[in-house]
């Protein structure tokens, strides 16, 4: 699903070379869900930059679903990011004067979907989240747990070949955060492509695998040996 193969990003600072992200290599395979961990100026959030096409390496290789990115010009990067990835942020990132639906329905607007089946796709993924009695409701209406799971069902419309998360449990509550990790695990469960960056262990524990970041170096690539379960609705969500 992803492969990458000496990536870097350096940037020029009073004519010295620095490297925010050293070679990096690695595979994530189909339906893997991986949390990617590290202290503030690690490299991790460059990284996730470049997986999520919002910015371009220096050098190396970046292939997603078949496709080299690392060459793609803007445009054909645009394109990427709207069909391949999907994105859920921290802030959620929600239009505040729009109903969850119509905020679900926006990266299929930009993809050039009809009507109907953007109805129809945003409708079935705010059930895939457990709000299909919500689909009208706007931003200031929901908790921010439930604006959460607006984001995520937003992220999966276009039926992306990788979920790209940031701290997505960053402005939630302890029970919000749980039910958030819930959802993620049955996405997982169902086939979906998983990277989350974070930095709560115990959030990470939730993934199957953590790969951690320092100096803009990966400096542990492990497998969750016994990986938290998410509790949702009372009940465990087995992967």
């Amino acid at each position: 699903m992803l492969h990458i193969t000496d990536l870097t990003k350096r940037y020029e600072s009073g004519g010295l070379e620095q490297f925010a992200l050293q070679p990096i290599s690695l595979s994530v395979e189909q339906g893997e869900f991986v949390a990617i961990m590290g202290p503030s100026g690690s490299g991790k959030s460059t990284f996730m930059n470049l997986l999520g096409c919002l910015d371009k390496p220096s050098s190396g290789s970046y292939v997603l679903d078949g496709i080299e990115i690392s060459q793609l010009d803007e445009n054909k990067l645009a394109d990427v990011r709207n069909r391949k990835i999907g994105f859920v942020f921290q802030a959620f990132h929600l239009l505040p004067r729009s109903s969850a639906l119509t905020n679900v329905e926006l990266p299929m607007l930009y993809a050039g979907f009809s009507r109907k089946e953007r109805r129809e796709r945003a409708t079935e993924a705010l059930g895939r989240v457990g709000l299909a009695e919500r689909l009208h409701n706007r931003p200031n209406q929901l908790s921010g747990g439930q604006k959460q799971r607006v984001a995520i069902a937003r992220s999966l419309v276009n039926r992306p070949a990788i979920l790209l998360a940031d701290e997505p449990t960053g402005n939630l509550d302890s029970r919000s955060s749980l039910e958030i990790m819930a959802i993620f695990q049955e996405l997982h469960a169902q086939g979906v492509t998983i990277l989350l960056v974070t930095h709560e262990t115990d959030i990470a524990e939730h993934a199957e695998r953590i790969i951690t970041f320092r100096d803009g170096a990966i400096i542990a690539d492990d497998r969750v040996q016994n990986r938290r379960i998410a509790q949702s609705g009372g009940e465990a969500v087995q992967p």
